[in-house]
């Protein structure tokens, strides 16, 4: 966490940023979570859910990305984690300063495993993420080499 995020912390409250599980909206009350075992953190196949430091799930993507198994949504024994929503409350965005393409480099991670076909690339350089097809899963983020793309969370989604 850097100065930022905590300093942003105190202003916006428990969120703090952290992404939040699919199946999830701006709505949701996660307080059943605080005194609950996690069973969605243990069946998560692709292993991105862990837990807050308020014992609320949240998502990394870090190694991998969400696959959308509904395995979460299946564990959920309060019914937090609801078909209600079947979006990650977040936003991919790629940073044109850190990211190898737009300086000139052929580089073709982030757009490879995803599967919505989300990433246009103008030319052979300077990738975008096309929102109307991205679904925030995360899995361009572990491939980056020059960590430019990033996934923050969107609490207006």
């Amino acid at each position: 966490m850097n100065r930022r995020q905590l300093l942003t912390g105190f202003v916006k409250g428990k969120e703090q940023g952290f992404i939040r599980p699919p199946y999830t909206s701006a709505q949701t009350d996660f307080s059943p979570c605080k005194e609950c075992d996690a069973p969605c953190v243990e069946v998560c196949e692709e292993g991105v859910l862990f837990r807050d430091g308020e014992g609320i799930p949240a998502l990394s993507f870090k190694e991998r990305g969400c696959s959308y198994c509904g395995e979460c949504l299946k564990s959920c024994p309060h019914g937090v984690i609801s078909e209600s929503s079947k979006t990650i409350r977040a936003k991919v965005q790629i940073d044109p300063q850190r990211c190898s393409a737009w300086n000139g480099v052929l580089c073709f991670s982030c757009k490879e495993p995803c599967l919505d076909n989300a990433i246009k690339f103008n030319g052979l350089y300077k990738p975008v993420i096309l929102p109307d097809r991205c679904t925030s899963c995360g899995f361009c983020v572990s491939v980056c080499p020059t960590n430019a793309v990033k996934v923050v969370a969107n609490e207006d989604a």
